[in-house]
């Protein structure tokens, strides 16, 4: 019988986070950078906030998300 509260400590499988207000399931370890290629392949126009503070993209790649993280990502569109 699967019993979760006396269960073998181990990594979890997947992490919830929010992104743009939905929630969803990311691989333990997923960095900002691979997350927000998931949702746009826009290369420039492209701003990310985790948990309301803005992450310059540089530094993405070195900003892995954890349980309960809020991403915000917005692309840049012109237009009038």
């Amino acid at each position: 019988m699967n019993d979760p509260v006396n269960a073998a400590p181990g990594p979890a499988r997947t992490v919830s986070v929010s992104v743009n207000g939905e929630p969803r399931e990311v691989a333990p370890g997923t960095a900002l950078d691979a997350l927000v290629a998931t949702l746009t392949t826009a290369r420039s126009g492209v701003a990310a906030a985790l948990n309301e503070t803005v992450v310059p993209r540089t530094r993405w790649p070195l900003t892995p998300l954890s349980e309960g993280d809020r991403v915000e990502v917005l692309t840049a569109v012109q237009g009038g």
